[in-house]
């Protein structure tokens, strides 16, 4: 998911996401717990578009995304 899909949704949507993605990696988690994981990059994945979400909610709280636009 690249920063700028992110950017033109909603805040309600970018809340939804991270909902999505937060169980996405809890049930990513359990599973290389328990050694049923094979994809093991979706981790990496998962981790980086949290933080992602996460980058962008806090730009539009500062402001920061309106500067650049």
């Amino acid at each position: 998911m690249k920063a700028e899909e992110l950017r033109s949704m909603s805040p309600d949507q970018l809340e939804e996401k991270l909902g999505e993605l937060k169980k996405e990696q809890f049930n990513l988690r359990f599973q290389r717990a328990t050694g049923q994981l094979e994809n093991t990059s979706r981790v990496r994945t998962v981790r980086r578009d949290i933080a992602r979400i996460k980058t962008v909610a806090t730009q539009r709280r500062s402001g920061a995304d309106k500067k650049k636009g």
